[in-house]
């Protein structure tokens, strides 16, 4: 284990936390909000630390997976409790459990949160709550390796280990330019979305936030009732960039590269918007009665789902109100989630792709027991050791599903309260259903479950199995 290189590389996480707090304490100034000091004293903080770790550049730079792993895993937990902290020391958020709830429901796209009035927040720390969404969508390892290279072509293990998905590939030859494309094209959208809500007659304060929650597709709102205030023009673009940041971004670098690229020839992309069709035509079916028209019917059911699938967690309506179809169709694109190398999170339609594949092989195979089938994706055979990724992958998940279930069942709620709660945390998306519906919050589970949920929200968000890595005592051994 280079532990060595562990700790230089949380040396410059922390460091480039303590810029990042910097802009907080610009909204501060610009609100002339005494609580920006909070962050300014974190900044220095953050800065110390991480330079105290960092100074010095250690002589093996070297690093292989399991160091990636390690590295990406503790500096999401090391940046959650020092992102935590300027909520305790403003008094904003008292209890530490609380505020590293929040942070890490922030920095890992969650939504998931434990206030019960949101607005009465300052505006620095409704910004850092909405900016925490914004590095965790795309993933601060991306950031960090646009800017600055790390240990040659060793550092594709962090990629790996922070990317959603079930592969990892390179766009361009250099990792390096490959990160600064993603990041480019995560900036440029997230741009556009507050120009076009601006022109929307959104504040420019709320286009701000709302966009880095719907980039990040996080869901963190500025107002006690999310989305719903908000004008219907409003609604329809956030609808709109919410379903466009769960696709994957290999497909918007497609359409940059090659002027007549058709994203929809990508297999994983019409999977993603032929449920999203087929959930807001159901859905808008089912609950047509309890609206006004089917218009308005149509749009509310676009947006949850949008939100929903995207694991954002928006809300313009309480869709804990809906009939039990409409709520089962949202659980069920809960754990389903975005595309791989998006920035939303659950299952993932490739992975979900590539088990229906193999399922209908093997359902062939006891037809014809000496045919041999090879799964495709985009015309291209699926390697038999990503088939087996995948197959790891949703059995940890069910069982760390399972598990969380069980745990946080001590605190004596519903079945549904408990089995939403797990999967609004594990698929980072938010809102429940029952007690942690739209309209209810986090705050009524005890200080356990909440430890229990946020490690859910970290294992979602890190594909599993860096957070369970952490449990593994053979890891921790020299080489």
């Amino acid at each position: 284990m280079n532990h060595s290189m562990i700790s230089y590389i949380l040396g410059f996480v922390l460091k480039f936390e303590a810029i990042f707090m910097l802009l907080p304490c610009l909204v501060a100034v610009i609100y002339r909000e005494q609580t920006g000091f909070a962050y300014l004293i974190m900044f220095v903080f953050c800065f110390g630390m991480g330079h105290f770790f960092s100074h010095k550049k250690p002589e093996n730079q070297i690093f292989y997976a399991k160091e990636g792993f390690i590295m990406v895993s503790l500096s999401w937990l090391v940046m959650s409790v020092f992102g935590a902290l300027p909520f305790v020391i403003t008094q904003e958020i008292p209890s530490f459990t609380d505020a590293l709830f929040e942070t890490i429901s922030g920095f890992t796209t969650t939504g998931a949160s434990i206030l019960n009035d949101v607005e009465a927040l300052s505006h620095c720390s409704l910004f850092w709550r909405s900016f925490t969404h914004w590095v965790g969508g795309m993933g601060v390892f991306v950031f960090i390796l646009a800017v600055l290279p790390l240990a040659g072509g060793q550092n594709v293990h962090l990629l790996k280990s922070e990317s959603p998905g079930p592969e990892v590939g390179k766009l361009v030859p250099r990792l390096r330019h490959t990160s600064a494309i993603l990041y480019g094209i995560y900036f440029v959208m997230t741009v556009i979305e507050i120009i076009l809500l601006l022109i929307a007659k959104m504040p420019l304060f709320d286009s701000i936030t709302i966009a880095f929650g719907t980039a990040g597709t996080g869901g963190f709102g500025i107002r006690n009732d999310s989305i719903a205030e908000y004008n219907i023009h409003i609604q329809n673009i956030i609808t709109v960039f919410m379903i466009l940041f769960g696709v994957n971004f290999n497909a918007y670098y497609l359409l940059l590269k090659k002027k007549k690229a058709n994203i929809f020839k990508l297999e994983e992309v019409r999977w993603y918007f032929g449920i999203i069709a087929a959930s807001i035509l159901l859905i808008t079916f089912n609950i047509r009665n309890m609206v006004p028209n089917i218009g308005m019917a149509f749009q509310q059911a676009a947006f949850q789902v949008g939100s929903i699938i995207t694991t954002t967690g928006y809300s313009t309506v309480d869709f804990n109100q809906w009939p039990e179809l409409s709520k089962n169709i949202l659980v069920l694109i809960m754990m389903i989630g975005a595309c791989a190398g998006s920035t939303g999170g659950g299952i993932k339609v490739s992975r979900i792709i590539i088990l229906f594949k193999n399922l209908k092989k093997e359902l062939q195979r006891f037809i014809h027991p000496r045919s041999v089938k090879r799964i495709k994706m985009d015309g291209k055979v699926v390697e038999p050791p990503i088939v087996h990724g995948v197959t790891v992958f949703l059995i940890a998940y069910v069982i760390i599903y399972a598990v969380s279930c069980i745990l946080i069942s001590i605190d004596n709620f519903d079945l549904e309260t408990n089995f939403t709660a797990v999967a609004a945390t594990l698929n980072n998306i938010g809102p429940g259903l029952s007690k942690v519906g739209p309209t209810q919050n986090f705050s009524l589970f005890s200080p356990f479950s909440k430890y229990v949920l946020m490690f859910d929200m970290l294992a979602g968000r890190l594909e599993l199995f860096p957070m369970l890595l952490l449990f593994s005592p053979s890891i921790w051994k020299e080489r």
